[in-house]
C-alpha cells in the first residue's frame, strides 16, 4: 500500500516541477536572453516481485535549459560584425552628408574662387574685381577651415566615444568574472545554475557589442574570455580591462591599450575588431584620417600652386607678386616615450608630389633612419638628413635621437584647418607679366615671338629687369646681349623652342631673316596687362596634385566619391549583416525561445498530471480505510 502512497507522490512532485517550470518560462517569456527550461524526468528503480519488475514512480533528474551552443556561437560571432558595421555606417553617413552636399560642400569654394580669378583676368585695372578675389580667397580659406573643424571635432568626439565604450567593456568583465564565481560555485551541487548561465550568456552577447569576444569554456563552467590579439579579459573569477589612453604618437588622439597587474600595455589598434569599439578606430583610421588628410592636400595645393604663380607676375605697383594664401606646414609629433630630445622638422618642398598619407619616421641609430608611408607601408632608408620624400623634407632641428625613437609625420593633416589669405591689398595681386617680349619694326623675316612667361621658382627682380636682344646672324643662329650669365658666340635656332634666360622662357617661330631683333624687357606701365591672371586661372583644370596626375577639384570629387562609395558598400554590409543576425536569432528563439502556446498546453499537461496523481493517492487512501474497516 505504501509504494502506491509513494509512485502517486512521486507524480504530484514531478507535476509539481513542471508546473513550476513552465510558470517561470511564462513569467521570462520577454526577459532578454532567457532560454526556455524543461524539465527532465526519469524512472524510478523498479521494485522486483515474483510477478515481475513493478515501477516506483518518477524522479525529476534535473532542469535544463533549451540551448544550442552552435546557434549562440553564430549569434555572437555576427552581432559583434553587425555592430562594427552599424557604428562605422552612422560615424561615414555623418562626412558623407557633409562633404557631398552641393551647397555647404568645397566644390562652389573652389569655382567661386576662381571665377574670381577669371573676373581680375577679364578686368585687371578694376580694384572691385581684384577686392572680389581676395573675398573669394577669403571664401575659399573659410570653407576650408569649417569642413576640417567639423572633421576635427569628429575626431575628438570619437575619443569620447572610445572611453565609453572601452568602460562598458571593462564593466561587463567584472560582471562575467562575478558569475563565473557564482555559477562554478552552483554547479558544485551537481546541477546547472540556468539563469545565471543565461545572465553570462546575455553579458557575453553585449560584450559582443562593443569587442569581438572570443569565449572558451572551462571544465568547471566558467568562462574564459579574449579580446583583440588574444589578450585575457576574463579568466575564471578574475576580469582584466582595457583602457583609453592618449596615443604616444599622437596624444589629440585616443587609442586603446591592456591593462593587468596595474601595467599598462598598448595595443595593436587594428587587431582591435568587432563590436562599437572596432567600428570607431575603423572609421577612423579608414576613413576619418584620409578625408582630413585628403581635404588638407587640396587646400595646400590651391595655395601653394596661386601663390607661385603669384610670384611668378607683376602687381599694380609695378612689384613682383607675394603670397595670397598662408601655407600650413606639416606636423611633426614626437613619440612621448621617446629617449632622446631630438626635434624632427619638416617642410612642404615640392605641393604637387604630395600624398594623403602620413608617415612613421624610426631612428636607427647611427644617424641612419626608416620612413614608413603608412598608406602602404612603403619603406625608404634615410641615411642622412636633411631628407625628401614625397614633396616633404624632413630635417634634424635640435637634439640627439636615440635609437628607437619614432616621429610621426603628418603633412597635409592641418592644411584645411590653418590655410588664410596672406594679403589685404588688392593692388598685390599680380595678374600682369613682368616682361614684355617684342620684335623690332625692322624685322624682315617671318618670325614672331610669344608673350613670354617667367618661370618657377620666381627670379630676382633685377634680372627681370635686364634687357636682353636677341639678334639673328643667320636664319639659323642668333647671339644674346644681356643674359646674366653671359652668353658668347652664336646659338643654333629650331623654331618654336623654348628660349629661356634670366628667369623668363619665350619661343620664336616661323623664318627669321638675317639681322632681325627681338628684344625682351621689363613690362611697365602695364597695368591693363593680364597674362599672369589668366595663368592663375588656368590652374583650376591643370593636373598639379599627386605628381601631376589630378586637379584641385579632381582630387575633391575622388574623396567625395570614396566617402560616397565607403557609405554605399558599409551601410549595405550592415544591412545585410543585420539581417543575418536577426534570421539567426529568430533561429534560435525556435530553439530557445518561450512559446506561450506551448506553455498553455504544458500547464494543463502538468495540472491533469498533478490531479492523477492526486486521484491515485485518494484511491490508495481509500483501499487502506477498506482494509482497516475490514477488522
Amino acid at each position: 500500500m505504501s509504494s502506491i502512497f509513494s509512485i502517486g507522490l512521486s507524480g504530484l512532485n514531478a507535476a509539481q516541477a513542471g508546473m513550476a517550470t513552465t510558470q517561470h518560462n511564462i513569467a521570462n517569456a520577454n526577459t532578454p536572453g532567457y532560454s526556455m527550461q524543461q524539465i527532465v524526468q526519469t524512472a524510478n528503480a523498479a521494485q522486483y516481485t515474483s510477478s515481475g519488475y513493478i515501477g516506483q514512480g518518477t524522479n525529476v533528474s534535473t532542469v535544463q535549459r533549451v540551448y544550442n551552443d552552435f546557434l549562440n556561437t553564430q549569434i555572437l560571432q555576427g552581432q559583434a560584425q553587425s555592430s562594427q558595421l552599424s557604428t562605422y555606417q552612422t560615424q561615414i553617413t555623418q562626412i558623407d552628408n557633409m562633404i557631398g552636399s552641393p551647397t555647404v560642400g568645397l566644390s562652389p569654394a573652389i569655382q567661386g574662387f576662381f571665377n574670381a580669378v577669371n573676373t581680375v583676368a577679364t578686368s585687371p585695372t578694376s580694384t572691385p574685381a581684384r577686392q572680389s578675389l581676395l573675398s573669394g580667397a577669403q571664401s575659399l580659406a573659410a570653407q576650408f577651415q569649417s569642413l576640417s573643424q567639423q572633421l576635427t571635432s569628429m575626431s575628438a568626439s570619437l575619443n569620447g566615444q572610445i572611453g565609453t565604450s572601452v568602460a562598458t567593456v571593462n564593466a561587463l568583465a567584472q560582471q562575467i568574472a562575478a558569475l563565473n564565481q557564482n555559477i562554478v560555485q552552483a554547479q558544485g551541487a551537481g546541477q546547472p545554475p540556468n539563469d545565471l548561465l543565461d545572465q553570462r550568456d546575455q553579458l557575453i552577447n553585449q560584450l559582443n557589442q562593443q569587442i569581438k569576444a572570443t569565449v572558451v569554456k572551462q571544465s568547471d563552467g566558467s568562462y574564459n574570455v579574449f579580446v583583440a590579439s588574444g589578450q585575457s579579459l576574463v579568466v575564471g573569477n578574475q576580469s582584466y580591462g582595457l583602457k583609453a589612453v592618449p596615443s604616444l604618437a599622437d596624444p589629440s588622439r585616443s587609442e586603446v591599450a591592456y591593462t593587468a597587474n596595474g601595467v599598462t600595455i598598448p595595443l595593436q589598434q587594428s587587431g582591435i575588431q568587432g563590436g562599437a569599439l572596432g567600428g570607431l578606430l575603423a572609421f577612423r583610421d579608414q576613413s576619418l584620417n584620409p578625408a582630413l588628410n585628403t581635404l588638407g592636400q587640396v587646400a595646400i595645393g590651391i595655395a601653394s600652386s596661386v601663390n607661385q604663380q603669384n610670384q611668378l607676375g607683376q602687381d599694380l605697383n609695378g612689384a613682383l607678386g607675394g603670397n595670397i594664401f598662408n601655407v600650413p606646414a606639416p606636423v611633426v609629433n614626437g613619440a612621448s616615450n621617446n629617449a632622446g630630445n631630438a626635434v624632427i622638422s619638416a617642410s612642404i618642398t615640392n605641393p604637387n608630389a604630395l600624398t594623403t598619407s602620413d608617415y612613421m619616421l624610426k631612428a636607427n641609430g647611427g644617424g641612419s633612419y626608416t620612413l614608413t608611408r603608412l598608406s602602404d607601408n612603403a619603406v625608404t632608408n634615410v641615411s642622412a638628413m636633411p631628407q625628401t620624400v614625397d614633396g616633404v623634407t624632413l630635417n634634424l632641428s635640435s637634439g640627439a635621437v636615440v635609437a628607437g625613437d619614432t616621429f610621426l609625420i603628418r603633412p597635409t593633416v592641418m592644411g584645411a584647418q590653418n590655410i588664410s589669405v596672406a594679403i589685404t591689398d588688392p593692388a598685390k595681386i599680380a595678374a600682369a607679366v613682368p616682361i614684355l617680349a617684342s620684335a623690332s619694326s625692322n624685322n624682315t623675316g617671318s618670325a614672331s615671338i610669344s608673350s613670354g612667361s617667367v618661370n618657377p621658382p620666381a627670379p630676382t627682380n633685377a634680372n627681370l629687369q635686364q634687357p636682353v636682344s636677341i639678334s639673328f646672324t643667320s636664319p639659323t643662329t642668333y647671339t644674346v646681349t644681356g643674359a646674366v650669365p653671359a652668353v658668347g658666340g652664336t646659338v643654333t635656332y629650331t623654331s618654336g623652342q623654348n628660349i629661356s634666360y634670366n628667369g623668363w622662357t619665350v619661343q620664336i617661330s616661323g623664318t627669321p631673316a638675317t639681322g632681325d631683333v627681338f628684344n625682351i624687357a621689363s613690362n611697365t606701365n602695364a597695368t591693363g596687362d593680364n597674362r599672369n591672371a589668366l595663368l592663375m586661372a588656368g590652374l583650376q583644370t591643370q593636373n598639379t596634385l599627386s605628381g601631376g596626375t589630378v586637379s584641385f577639384q579632381g582630387a575633391y570629387d575622388q574623396l567625395v566619391a570614396q566617402i560616397g562609395n565607403t557609405t554605399s558598400s558599409v551601410t549595405q554590409a550592415s544591412t545585410a549583416q543585420t539581417t543575418m543576425v536577426n534570421q539567426l536569432v529568430q533561429t534560435q528563439q525556435s530553439v530557445s525561445g518561450v512559446n506561450l502556446d506551448q506553455e498553455a498546453a504544458n500547464l494543463m499537461r502538468y495540472q491533469r498530471a498533478y490531479q492523477a496523481a492526486g486521484k491515485a493517492i485518494q484511491v490508495a487512501n481509500t483501499m487502506f480505510d477498506t482494509l482497516l474497516s475490514l477488522r
